[in-house]
């Protein structure tokens, strides 16, 4: 199957849109156009093609599809069609203008697997809108300009071919990695460096600035911010490429080889000294170029296949294969706990139902992975994870054993099984259970098996 399938998992992140631009930090109206490629003289987007009708509806179509929460007015994705009928010929004509003022945005509070939270602004409905129009045009304009090392939200390009090019680093000889962790990107872009990269219409530079300093709603209280860009909206992928653009462009000057989705970098090198100092030097220019910091707890030089990148890991052997990482699969483990687990009323098909969708989407995302023992390791975790349930519900020691017998064991192993007096999950991994629910009954049951889902991705 082609690597440019569509992405089976929405990111951030899940979860994608485009970008790219990035120049010098020239200040003023001069901006370093050696760097970006553009001049003034070049065309830029105008308020008038951000409102072209054609523009909008595509704007509308995705999103909708996109669906997504209300902002603060509470309006959703439903009500956006006859609200725009009413209101947005005033909401053009102040576009138009230079005065329109985007709402406050919502503070949405999300849990990393690794702890701590990762903050959201979801804007309205009807900023979501123009954000998207302004995407839509920016995007072409900045597009080519980007570095062929980045993969993050633009057209054609995903996190597999990110892997992928990984790989080809490490099988060439650069067997020690980079891994950069940047300290809260995205609360901690800095609005002026940003716009320093944008030429575009006046009247659209002052609005993608009103959004970068929209106030937050936190609990009913409004918060002004003068940085930092909450993801949440369409227009926040296309900026953080913008910025980032900056970075690309210097590993390249360098002359290093590298993988950057989104925030996610990784840069391969030869030696671990060379790795060290490259580290360091990269510091320096984020924190004095673009005001960013690398956190230096989650920052590593190491072994490409002793640290992650967009969930996969790598084998140490020379020909290097793809494996999912160890992290990828305990934060796996604990989304079929939580299917699973305290559900006993629930019925064993309703659950496999529940799981099947996680089931595919997790496959399908891994489906890069060469070290195939994992996913057959998972498949009879689950199948135990099942049997282990079917064992609690069944609770009376007669029940057991009539659904035991009736699963095609003889009575007497039954009632020996029934009367163990061992655990839930001890059970659900004794031959008994085993024997009376095999591969082939959850099968039939309809649950999926990572490793026979994975194969069709290989033809």
């Amino acid at each position: 199957m082609s690597i440019n399938d569509a992405q089976a998992q929405k990111t951030a992140a899940s979860e994608c849109e485009d970008g790219r631009n990035l120049s010098g930090y020239a200040t003023g109206a001069e901006i370093d156009t050696a760097v970006s490629g553009r001049t003034k003289a070049e065309p830029s987007v105008t308020m008038e093609a951000v409102t072209d009708r054609a523009n909008m509806m595509l704007a509308y179509q995705r999103v909708v599809e996109n669906k997504g929460a209300a902002g603060v007015d509470n309006l959703s994705t439903l009500d956006l069609k006859p609200w725009l009928k009413q209101h947005w010929q005033s909401v053009k004509a102040s576009l138009t203008e230079g005065s329109y003022l985007p709402r406050a945005i919502r503070k949405v509070d999300i849990p990393k697997p690794d702890g701590g939270v990762r903050t959201l602004g979801v804007p309205t409905v009807a900023d979501r809108l123009i954000q998207q129009a302004i995407a839509q045009r920016l995007s072409p304009l900045v597009e080519s300009h980007f570095s062929d090392a980045s993969y993050g939200f633009r057209p054609n390009r995903n996190a597999w071919q990110a892997v992928q090019q990984a790989q080809q680093y490490i099988r060439s000889g650069k067997r020690w990695g980079v891994d950069m962790d940047l300290e809260k990107f995205f609360d901690r872009v800095d609005h002026d460096i940003l716009m320093s990269n944008l030429i575009e219409d006046k009247r659209l530079l002052k609005l993608i600035r009103r959004f970068l300093e929209a106030e937050m709603m936190d609990n009913g209280q409004r918060v002004t911010r003068d940085r930092g860009m909450p993801q949440g909206g369409p227009l926040s992928p296309l900026l953080s490429n913008i910025l980032l653009d900056s970075l690309d462009k210097e590993l390249e000057r360098r002359g290093h080889s590298f993988c950057r989705y989104a925030d996610d970098c990784n840069i391969y090198v030869s030696s671990q000294k060379a790795g060290e100092n490259l580290l360091a030097d990269i510091t320096d220019f984020l924190s004095e170029e673009l005001k960013l910091q690398v956190n230096a707890d989650k920052s590593a030089v190491a072994r490409p296949w002793k640290r992650k990148f967009l969930g996969y890991s790598f084998t140490w052997h020379k020909e290097s294969r793809v494996k999912i990482a160890a992290q990828s699969v305990n934060r796996f483990k604990d989304k079929v706990r939580e299917m699973t687990t305290g559900h006993c009323a629930r019925s064993i098909s309703e659950t496999i139902h529940i799981m099947t969708p996680v089931l595919r989407g997790w496959i399908s995302y891994f489906r890069l992975t060469k070290v195939k023992g994992v996913l057959e390791e998972l498949d009879g975790w689950i199948r135990r994870k099942l049997r282990c349930l079917l064992w609690r519900q069944w609770k009376r020691v007669y029940t057991r054993a009539r659904n035991l017998m009736k699963a095609g064991l003889d009575e007497n192993r039954a009632w020996c099984s029934a009367t163990n007096q061992r655990g839930a999950w001890w059970n659900a991994g004794a031959s008994h259970m085993n024997q009376a629910f095999r591969k082939g009954w959850f099968d039939k049951m309809g649950l999926v098996s990572l490793l026979d889902y994975h194969r069709q991705f290989q033809c």
